[in-house]
């Protein structure tokens, strides 16, 4: 019998054993649980870090000054403005004669015949660009302008007291009559009024009015 109280004993010891190793397994396990979590809590954190170190910085003062000299062309400058002078229609800044800027003088030449040197003068303290192919000349109480003769000449800038020379033709040698002329009209081209100029050396008789461009010497511009 008292063998049998004893394995009663020691049954009850090692259930009470069991259940004291079920507890402590089980704070054990609770205890991992707990010890776990702050890891588990952090994860979202640094998975949020992640995710912000996508996201493009907030720019700041300095970086916004960055955009504006980076938005107005590579190396932030601005391209200047034209200079005072450009061309317009002009060459380098040197506006075109006028017929009004020059002095004329028609003069009879004696070679060749029935030629006029027509001598134009920069009389202004200014250059001016004279444009050397529209020269107009009209004989007064003759219909039409002279007809161009001769090859083109080039437009150049004409200095103050600076000349240039045409030559006019008033009338063919084969060709008979005619009207007689104590005057010229002047317009460095078709859009100006016509300034009057007298013929030294006249009157002359005209039948067929034909004029050169200018040129930049009294020869050349008697050679046709």
């Amino acid at each position: 019998m008292a063998y049998a109280a004893r394995s009663r004993r020691t049954t009850a010891v090692l259930a009470a054993l069991s259940l004291g190793l079920l507890a402590l397994t089980a704070c054990d396990s609770e205890a991992e649980k707990d010890t776990a979590a702050p890891s588990a809590t952090a994860n979202p954190s640094a998975t949020g870090t992640d995710q912000g170190s996508d996201t493009p910085p907030t720019a700041g003062p300095g970086d916004d000054n960055s955009a504006g000299e980076g938005s107005s062309g590579s190396g932030g400058s601005t391209p200047p403005s034209a200079a005072p002078g450009a061309d317009d229609g002009q060459d380098g800044g040197v506006g075109m004669c006028e017929t009004t800027d020059l002095s004329y003088d028609v003069t009879v030449a004696s070679r060749p015949v029935n030629h006029a040197l027509l001598t134009a003068q920069n009389k202004g303290s200014d250059p001016c660009l004279l444009p050397a192919n529209e020269l107009v000349i009209t004989i007064p109480g003759l219909d039409g302008a002279a007809e161009h003769m001769g090859p083109d000449g080039a437009d150049w800038i004409l200095k103050a007291g600076e000349n240039a020379y045409a030559g006019i033709m008033f009338s063919r040698a084969d060709t008979a009559g005619g009207k007689s002329a104590d005057q010229v009209e002047v317009a460095l081209s078709a859009s100006e009024s016509p300034t009057t100029v007298p013929i030294n050396d006249g009157p002359v008789t005209v039948n067929d009015g034909q004029v050169t461009s200018f040129f930049g010497t009294a020869e050349d511009a008697l050679t046709y």
